[in-house]
Formats: C-alpha cells, sequence, structure tokens
C-alpha cells in the first residue's frame, strides 16, 4: 500500500463522516436520538461525522436506515466508502511513538494536493534535515530515550517523501525570520538547515518565503498554523492548529476564511521566493 492510498483512507472517513452529518441534520435527527439508534453515545456521533474514528458496517447501516435512505445504490456507495476509510495508514506503524490525536493530521496531510503553512517557533517538520530535526525533537523532549528520539525523526522524513512524490502537492510555506535565527543544534545542523531550504525552495511545487523582522508587525499574530487543501470537491480546506497535547481541526467555513484571508497577507507581505532565497543565503552567512 502506498503513502497515497493510505492517506486517502482518512479523507474518505472525513467525507463519509460529513455525508452522514449532512443526512441527519436533513431529517432533523439529534445526535442524541443517532447515538441512541447505534447504542452509542452523543460524543460517538460526533466523532463519526467529524472523521475522527473508524466505522463499524452495522452502524452505517442503522443510521441510514434511521435517516431513511432506502435506496440501495446510496446505501452501498456509503457502506463502501466505510470499508475503504478503515484501510489502515503507513503510519499506524509508528504508534509507539505517534500520538492518536496527530494520526488525523498525517493522513490528511499525505491526501492534500495544497498545503499552505505559517511557521514561527521553528522550521516546519516538512522541511527540516534530519539533523534539525533530531534537535528539534530532542530539544522538545528532554530526557527521552534516544531510540524514541529516533522513532519520532523517522517518522518525520517519512511524511517528507510526500513532497518528491509522483503526486506531490504543492506546498506553500511563510516561514517567520524567528524561525530561521533560533538555533536549534549547533552551528553546522544550523547551515545545514539553510542550505536545505535554499535548494528545496527550487523545486516547482515548493514556494517558500520568509516574513523578515524588518516588515514589523503583521498578518501572523495568532501564531503558527496549516491549510489543507483536497482535490475531492465535497471536502472543504482545513485549518490544522497543533497545541501541546492536542490539536483543533477547523473546517467551518467562516472560520477558514478568517485564516485563508492571514495567509494571503502573509504571503502578499512577505519578499517574493528569489528575494526570500536572497535572505536565506544572508542568513546562511552571518550563521
Amino acid at each position: 500500500m502506498t503513502a497515497v492510498e493510505s492517506s486517502g483512507s482518512v479523507v474518505r472517513r472525513i467525507l463519509l463522516g460529513s455525508q452522514l452529518r449532512r443526512l441527519r441534520e436533513s431529517r432533523g435527527i439529534t445526535r442524541e436520538a443517532a447515538g441512541y439508534s447505534i447504542r452509542a453515545s452523543e460524543s460517538k456521533i460526533s466523532r463519526m461525522e467529524l472523521g475522527r474514528v473508524s466505522f463499524k458496517a452495522r452502524d452505517v447501516e442503522d443510521l441510514l436506515t434511521l435517516y431513511g435512505v432506502a435506496d440501495e445504490a446510496e446505501r452501498d456507495s456509503l457502506l463502501g466508502l466505510a470499508r475503504e476509510a478503515n484501510v489502515a495508514g503507513w503510519w499506524h506503524s509508528f504508534g509507539d511513538v505517534l500520538p492518536g490525536w496527530f494520526q488525523t493530521y498525517i493522513g490528511l496531510e499525505g491526501a492534500a494536493s495544497l498545503i499552505r503553512i505559517y511557521e514561527v517557533q521553528f522550521v516546519h517538520g516538512l522541511l527540516q534535515t534530519e539533523a534539525y530535526a533530531h534537535a528539534v525533537v530532542s530539544r522538545g523532549m528532554p530526557g527521552a530515550p534516544r531510540a524514541e528520539i529516533d522513532r519520532r525523526v523517522a517518522l518525520r522524513l517519512e511524511r517528507q517523501k510526500a513532497l518528491v512524490s509522483e503526486r506531490a502537492p504543492r506546498f506553500h510555506a511563510v516561514l517567520d525570520e524567528a524561525a530561521l535565527r533560533r538555533p536549534y543544534g549547533d552551528r553546522s545542523v544550523m547551515q545545514g538547515q539553510l542550505r536545505h531550504l535554499i535548494d528545496i525552495s527550487e523545486q516547482s511545487n515548493i514556494t517558500l518565503q520568509v516574513m523578515p523582522f524588518s516588515f514589523g508587525g503583521h498578518a501572523g499574530e495568532s501564531g503558527a498554523f496549516t491549510m489543507l487543501s483536497f482535490p475531492e470537491s465535497d471536502l472543504s480546506d482545513i485549518v490544522y492548529l497543533e497545541q501541546l497535547t492536542s490539536a483543533l481541526y477547523l473546517d467551518k467555513r467562516e472560520e477558514v476564511a478568517q485564516y485563508e484571508r492571514v495567509m494571503e497577507r502573509l504571503q502578499r507581505d512577505s519578499p517574493g521566493p528569489e528575494e526570500s532565497r536572497d535572505l536565506l543565503r544572508g542568513l546562511l552567512q552571518l550563521t
């Protein structure tokens, strides 16, 4: 199974969840009533509709019956989506070091056709060198066994393969200058990371911009965020906000629109890709 195929299972789970939500709402049925029909809680229905859990065929069948879906073709289509959504992703082999709340993100990241990020603390994980990633993970997990750190770095490197695959997404990154000046690892690690950013920014599917200190205050005042867009027309853009022990996934149109405006301002106000490469070269000389 390829990473794209297993990532697609997450998208199918979210697509199925959103379709079940639309069916429930169109019939005026509460989450509590839906949960009762499958011997589950209201929160279980909420997690299903958000695509956060796997689907049992029996539960989907019972919900479709409750929602009045009698057409066999429609039922078969949704049940087929449920089967495909339960395919385990490649990242499950990293379950020993992978927080459950992060698994959904990895699947979405791997299935996205466009990834847009703003980062201020450090270089984004998809752009990190192995040495820099080791320094970041070690700093964030003081006292952790070397084997665990190595596994987390290996997971990060595996995620990066999507950027050079045949179906690589477009990747547009805005890095605050603070992320480039804050040292992780020794001088050679930072130099290697800056060189890597200069090189990888030349890829046709990658656009890299640096928001310089000289600009002053800017639109990214709320902190780092990621926006994911998908080729499936039924799946809305998602904003991912990572926290210390969990994450938020925003998909409401009005919330996504606010982040869209912030991203557009960051891209407009930051120097273009070539000028940003010049900034990176200047930082490399200072390192």
